[in-house]
């Protein structure tokens, strides 16, 4: 029987649309083409003709929490850049596991934990995100100079992170099912032009342009506008706008695909329209590992209470 394009597409679509049902659910799932560099363990996903704005920033999501792979750790630094004054830095180590084909309860545990400076070396947070999206995540933060693990907050999600332009949220707590999405059309990104390095990012980028806006009611922004890379998927520019409908904040935010079909983010760069600080964060590609067998153990209060980093 000969297959028409159309019956084709169909079909691509059908197989695509059971595969994205089964990462929110959580159960294994047979996503194609496999990454050659490690066919056992690692598993790709990408865009296709005529996606809905839900299944894109599905996908959006199952990048920026690297699930295509088991397990993620790199090291990188954070640098907080006021329009007059000192530049401020922070060095990170962030670690996740990703538990989704493996657990019908937990799709991934993430903990970041402030490597220097020493006033603040040993400051972390651990995040449990659950596979029921009714569930809400479980957040802790070790502060060491109090000798103390607290329970984070939803209405702390919105706190600057660090003292950066990004939030708690932003970091490691936004998830799907938090907002709501509509696609505006398909546009090609200008690029993005760093303050901090003065390198030009992204330009002529084909991109998906999505609105996404806060579920929760009296939120601390009004919407986003997200560029979304076609190639892939990823989020390479993010404009928030905040609740009087101003353009606040924009979120440069770099991913590079690497030999083994891998994409983690590289380079971070946001600025505040009103009061232009900036912040960035970096990752040197030498230090950002997947597949290293971290132990589920390892996501614990014990670990967050490590006194050596």
């Amino acid at each position: 029987m000969k297959i028409t394009p159309l019956v084709s597409m169909i079909i691509s679509f059908l197989i695509l649309t059971t595969v994205l049902s089964s990462i929110s659910r959580g159960k294994e799932s047979l996503l194609t083409p496999i990454p050659p560099a490690c066919p056992t363990c690692c598993e790709k996903l990408n865009p296709y003709p005529g996606i809905s704005a839900d299944d894109l920033m599905k996908i959006k999501y199952y990048i920026k929490y690297t699930k295509f792979a088991n397990d993620y750790k790199a090291v990188g630094f954070f640098k907080m850049i006021p329009p007059k004054g000192p530049v401020r830095s922070r060095y990170w180590k962030r670690h996740r596991i990703i538990l989704n084909r493996r657990n019908d309860v937990i799709d991934y545990k993430d903990l970041i934990t402030i490597l220097g400076p020493q006033n603040i070396k040993g400051l972390s947070v651990l995040t449990w995100t659950y596979l029921d999206p009714e569930k809400d995540q479980e957040v802790w933060s070790w502060i060491p100079s109090l000798r103390k693990v607290r329970r984070v907050s939803q209405s702390e999600e919105a706190d600057a992170f660090m003292g950066s332009e990004f939030t708690t949220e932003d970091i490691s707590t936004r998830k799907w099912e938090d907002e709501t999405y509509k696609i505006l059309g398909e546009k090609n990104f200008n690029g993005y032009v760093s303050k901090f390095s003065d390198k030009t990012y992204r330009k002529n980028t084909n991109c998906y342009l999505v609105e996404a806006k806060p579920k929760s009611k009296d939120w601390y922004y009004s919407k986003r506008v997200m560029w979304l890379d076609k190639q892939f998927g990823g989020l390479i520019f993010d404009e928030v706008y905040d609740p009087d409908g101003r353009r606040w904040k924009t979120f440069l935010k770099h991913y590079e695909i690497l030999e083994n079909s891998c994409i983690p983010q590289i380079f971070l760069e946001g600025a505040n329209q009103l009061t232009h600080h900036k912040s960035v964060i970096g990752f040197n590609k030498e230090n950002i590992k997947f597949n290293t067998n971290i132990k589920e153990s390892f996501f614990s209060e014990k670990t967050l209470m490590r006194s050596k980093w």
